[in-house]
């Protein structure tokens, strides 16, 4: 066998015993009449000790040869270290090699394998099976495993089964671009990479596995950013014979769970809150509840006096910052430029201060007296010491920008603490959204979601005023899971489809296969998709998802590690039935 124990297990209750080790050299250091060595393996660090009383002088040599990730095997008896190190589990112990075998040697790596490494992003990607090598790295693989198996364990507790379903499916024009895949067999056709597992969990419902999941790989063709790539992971759930109440307790239930088990936190409770709060209150719908600065409303007292940038506004918006009155000018111009950066687009910011003794003073006091500015601090809940931030313009466009700031905000004011957890459920999201750019409507979650009990008739009249049976799970403004109720009647999908623009021809081409398994006896089902990566990223203490996945992509979507995507070679395009001008 190449080892009998790993290089973390050995304490002072293996003195005198002989014991085998392989691993990699983190480090060496030769001081001529005696050579240490440090063995890394994936479980931890065992010293190896090398000296000319007691080692052979061709072994010496070796071990004077051995470089940085060395692949090595070593055979000794555990003795007592002469200088502990507390910092390591093995500090007491070390290792007296009477036997060393070199395994495979290594080149001098592109940068330290180190907790704290010399290598950058671009380098630790292009070489990821080195980073991976690295505590941090390792260790965020080895939580997502933790998370995963907890998830089973609680699902498979509550009489979950786990189903795989097909990787090669049919190519559907809603939601994100689809990744195609073109078929040999079927010349010009192509199957399509899922986005989601939807209609293949319904039709498991429909076939009477009532309590479903899968831990599954889902593909988006779409641009991408910190917490998002082409391939990501999805816990995905569905369940039959459930109304929207049974779905968030058995939700709420797996989270509870792993918060406790993965993070040992409790948490009390899991507040609701309608989506039209959630945009009026903090701009988007996913906000982070762990600290306060609610929106307040400032039309009815903004829009009395003569300044034209509140006057011609659709939407007057503030927050309070608690103790930003401390904010230096310097400083206030400095969040003003933040929120007139592009990836913002505000064009300005109104600012107020609320001083020690009740005073205010503002960026336009010209305009408006202190009796204005007192109705300001009570809409927005600004006390003595605070600053008001103000944005005004279209109202979508203001909430935005007012989120992002107040998130900056946020993290200048370490008001996002990693190890607090705050979820929410955000409710009663609109069924449809109209796109301005075609002024077509399009489904929010997907066409296959139901509308609030009793609004389905409100499609012919009012649609953007249908409300979805749906529902999102909020942790530390993160959307980690969202579902909805599904409709499992024929004739009300083929309704939503006509809403959603697809023709009878086109809706029987896409989703007939759905629809005639409705006429089978469909349950009512419903159910929920946690996003794996994100949710673990966040269990993790991080915001961005790359470390907790093996072998991420860039942020083009590459990998650069074996530089894909990648062209094909000609006899495979014929082989296709393809043809590409841009091949070289």
């Amino acid at each position: 066998m190449y080892r009998s124990h790993s290089c973390g297990d050995l304490r002072t209750s293996h003195i005198n015993t002989e014991v085998t080790l392989a691993g990699w050299v983190q480090k060496s250091r030769d001081k001529g009449f005696m050579v240490w060595v440090d063995l890394r393996d994936r479980y931890g660090i065992t010293q190896l000790i090398f000296d000319t009383a007691r080692t052979p002088i061709e072994m010496m040599e070796k071990a004077k040869s051995l470089g940085r990730e060395f692949v090595i095997q070593v055979t000794g008896t555990v003795i007592e270290r002469e200088s502990k190190n507390s910092k390591m589990a093995t500090g007491d112990v070390e290792l007296l090699v009477s036997k060393l075998e070199i395994l495979n040697a290594s080149i001098t790596p592109p940068f330290t394998i180190e907790d704290k490494t010399d290598g950058g992003e671009d380098i630790r990607m292009k070489y990821r099976y080195l980073d991976i090598r690295r505590n941090p790295v390792k260790e965020s693989l080895i939580f997502r495993h933790k998370v995963a198996m907890e998830v089973r364990k609680y699902l498979s507790d509550q009489e979950f089964i786990e189903v795989e379903t097909p990787y090669l499916i049919k190519s559907t024009p809603e939601g994100a671009r689809d990744f195609v895949v073109p078929s040999r067999m079927n010349e010009g056709q192509f199957y399509a990479l899922p986005q989601s597992p939807q209609t293949f969990k319904q039709l498991l419902m429909v076939g009477g596995m009532d309590k479903y999941f899968q831990i599954v790989k889902c593909f988006r063709d779409e641009d991408l950013r910190a917490d998002r790539q082409p391939e990501f992971t999805q816990i995905d759930c569905e369940m039959a014979f459930v109304e929207q109440e049974d779905i968030l307790k058995v939700f709420e239930g797996l989270t509870r769970h792993l918060l406790k088990e993965v993070n040992n936190v409790e948490v009390a409770e899991f507040p609701r809150m309608l989506y039209d709060d959630a945009m009026r209150l903090y701009g988007n719908d996913k906000p982070d509840i762990r600290f306060g600065m609610e929106f307040g409303e400032l039309n009815t007292v903004t829009q009395h006096k003569e300044f034209s940038v509140f006057n011609t506004a659709e939407l007057v918006v503030g927050i309070a910052v608690p103790g930003g009155n401390s904010y230096t000018r310097k400083e206030i111009d400095k969040l003003i430029e933040w929120v007139k950066r592009p990836q913002v687009g505000a064009l300005g910011m109104i600012y107020c201060r609320v001083n020690e003794d009740g005073s205010f003073k503002s960026s336009v006091d010209k305009f408006y007296d202190q009796e204005d500015f007192a109705k300001w601090a009570e809409i927005t809940g600004a006390k003595s010491g605070d600053l008001i931030c103000m944005l005004s313009g279209d109202i979508r466009k203001v909430r935005a920008q007012l989120s992002a700031l107040r998130m900056e905000l946020a993290v200048r004011l370490g008001l996002r603490d990693s190890k607090v957890f705050a979820p929410l459920w955000v409710v009663d999201f609109p069924l449809l959204e109209l796109d301005e750019e075609t002024g077509h409507y399009h489904a929010m979650h997907h066409p296959f979601t139901s509308p609030k009990p009793g609004q389905m008739e409100l499609l012919d009249t009012d649609p953007g005023a249908v409300k979805a049976n749906a529902y999102d799970l909020v942790l530390n403004g993160n959307e980690i899971g969202g579902g909805s109720i599904r409709i499992h009647d024929k004739q009300m999908q083929a309704t939503m489809l006509r809403h959603l623009g697809f023709s009878d021809a086109d809706a029987k081409a896409q989703f007939g296969f759905l629809m005639d398994a409705f006429e089978y006896g469909a349950p009512p089902h419903g159910g929920l998709a946690f996003g794996l990566d994100r949710l673990v990223a966040i269990l993790g203490g991080q915001e961005t998802i790359r470390d907790f996945i093996a072998f991420p992509k860039n942020n083009s979507g590459r990998d650069v590690m074996i530089d894909a995507p990648a062209f094909i070679a000609d006899t495979q395009l014929k082989e296709l039935s393809l043809k590409l001008d841009l091949q070289k």
